[in-house]
């Protein structure tokens, strides 16, 4: 096989059109650009939120949140409220393999394009993504969903923070991000049925469901013992020491999971004693004396400078790892090494954190500019110059360049 076939993404050839905003469905579509698919994303006459929440902005004006899960995609805006947008969709969507979308349940079924009842039977083959927060029926049914929220009521805030700091918010949109690759899991899964089968189907995901599933491993333990879960900070409910000390100049983490691992720990921060103790002989004797543990432990590496101590630790086998900001994780030689820095037309961004052999795909354009590929993505769909005009001039379609305004 060619060269060129090998370092191809393995879904290239799979035409995706994305009609999802914010996070998760353009988290899911932009994983499919990386690895080769053409993703045309549609966005309302108004834009994808995203482009506006900043700063920061980028030289164009959009904002770096929009620039972190849209690259590699090709853009254009589309009404489709209008009867002639709708129009315009089905025919984007006649060569496509993917439709993504996280529209409010029940808006794609207002317009004429419900997948039941109109989409699988024109487009057979064609995989339909619906996500959103809730699903569509139920108690909570068709009601929006966000990260934050979804976070708190599903119980991932009530076990994050410390009895000091009440429940808190986890720091990035985990909610939505694993959504996200639950996305991308669905799809994949329903192209692989569909080598089987010949046709396509819909694919659900919700942040409800994702926000339960991340639940690990205290929904187990609250299952299993009937205890509710409680805010433990940096540490673990099931092991120790799993949590944040601070060294000589600076924080560590050290995940030490098994009896061994403590064993090696000991010998390296000279702390030999630690194993003649009853209280720390296994991880359930150091769980039900964990505070007296953390007394001993927190004494012993405040004279240790915490990346030399991580680097001893770590090529002894003993999971530990110096506390970062986010510019010092990037400065890690690792990432280069790792290839998850890349740089695509002036656009900068953590690079693809999946890994294939023959086919690693690659990131590829940067984000696109609001309605930037409108006439190429149209002409290619079989509409003339004239017709494409006429879309414009009705303001149906948006022009190609016309600049986003921040709202």
């Amino acid at each position: 096989m060619p060269a060129t076939e090998l370092t191809r993404g393995a879904v290239t050839g799979l035409k995706v059109v994305d009609l999802s905003r914010v996070l998760a469905g353009p988290l899911c579509t932009q994983m499919l650009a990386d690895h080769g698919a053409d993703v045309v994303k549609i966005e309302p006459p108004s834009g994808d939120e995203t482009r506006g929440l900043g700063p920061p902005f980028d030289a164009a004006g959009q904002a770096a949140y929009f620039g972190a899960v849209n690259r590699g995609k090709r853009g254009m805006a589309l009404d489709l409220s209008r009867a002639e947008g709708r129009a315009v969709l089905e025919a984007l969507l006649e060569d496509a393999d993917v439709l993504v979308e996280n529209f409010l349940p029940g808006t794609m079924e207002r317009w004429g394009l419900g997948y039941q009842t109109h989409l699988s039977e024109r487009f057979p083959r064609m995989i339909y993504c619906a996500i959103s927060g809730f699903g569509a029926d139920g108690p909570l049914g068709g009601l929006p969903g966000y990260d934050a929220v979804l976070q708190a009521m599903c119980g991932l805030m009530s076990i994050n923070g410390t009895e000091g700091s009440g429940a808190t918010r986890v720091g990035v949109p985990i909610v939505d991000y694993v959504t996200g690759y639950n996305a991308l899991t669905g799809v994949l899964l329903a192209l692989a049925a569909r080598e089987r089968t010949g046709r396509g189907q819909r694919v659900e995901v919700t942040l409800f469901d994702t926000a339960l599933a991340l639940l690990v491993p205290h929904a187990a333990n609250w299952l299993c013992s009937g205890n509710v879960p409680g805010r433990l900070g940096s540490a673990h409910p099931n092991i120790a020491p799993y949590d944040k000390f601070a060294a000589a100049d600076g924080e560590i983490f050290l995940g030490i999971l098994n009896d061994g691992q403590f064993r090696r720990f000991c010998q390296k921060v000279r702390r030999g004693d630690l194993l003649d103790d009853p209280r720390f002989r296994t991880n359930a004797d150091r769980l039900r004396h964990v505070t007296a543990l953390r007394a001993e432990l927190e004494r012993t590496l405040a004279a240790f400078k915490s990346d030399d101590l991580c680097r001893d630790l770590m090529q002894a086998g003993v999971p530990a790892g110096a506390v970062n900001t986010v510019p010092q994780a990037f400065a890690q030689a690792h990432v280069a090494h790792r290839g998850m820095l890349v740089e695509s037309e002036g656009h900068p961004a953590p690079g693809i954190p999946v890994k294939l052999a023959q086919t690693p795909g690659g990131t590829g354009r940067r984000p696109p500019r609001f309605g930037e590929h409108t006439r190429e993505i149209l002409a290619e769909a079989g509409l003339d110059e004239a017709m494409i005009d006429r879309l414009i001039d009705a303001g149906i379609v948006t022009s190609p360049g016309k600049e986003f305004a921040q709202r």
